[in-house]
């Protein structure tokens, strides 16, 4: 199998607010960058996102270094999930929240051996600190070309009824 090193990051500005996600994928000498965003989400959607969209742009099973600055990304798919698919995606009375990104997530790791890292964020690690840039600059992406009353009536929406938009 392929060794693939891949960073990912998540960004909120609000919580609920618009938001932004990013990874870098490295394979020997070739990086590739990736990042996307919502209009409405929170910052634990986006983290999630960020490892979706990574995971699933590998072509092939790989052996991967993951590496996330999101203790609840890092936990959730190392240690929370086994129990909250054993539950049928409940947590005591509630459903687990973001179950589903989680379920995404759990397909997209499914094929790959991965090796879950945590590094603290904002701390000067170069590759995170790139996906936070670009996370980031989606949001900035996004500002631009949403006004705020759709960024308004978003947040409205997602607080009514619990759904995320994306845009």
């Amino acid at each position: 199998m392929k060794s693939v090193v891949i960073y990912s990051d998540g960004a909120c500005q609000g919580n609920p607010g618009p938001g932004g996600w990013a990874a870098v994928l490295r394979y020997k000498e070739k990086q590739a960058e990736i990042s996307g965003h919502a209009i409405a989400t929170t910052n634990n959607r986006m983290e999630l996102q960020g490892a979706i969209e990574a995971l699933n742009k590998l072509k092939e099973p790989c052996d991967i270094q993951f590496f996330t600055d999101s203790e609840y990304l890092r936990n959730g798919i190392t240690q929370w999930i086994h129990a909250w698919k054993k539950k049928r995606w409940m947590k005591g009375k509630d459903p687990v929240k973001n179950s589903d990104l989680w379920k995404l997530l759990d397909q997209a790791v499914a094929r790959h051996s991965i090796k879950w890292n945590w590094v603290r964020g904002h701390s000067g690690e170069a590759m995170n600190e790139r996906c936070d840039v670009l996370a980031v600059a989606e949001i900035e992406k996004l500002r631009a070309h949403v006004s705020k009353e759709e960024l308004k009536k978003a947040l409205t929406d997602l607080k009514q009824n619990g759904h995320p938009q994306t845009l």
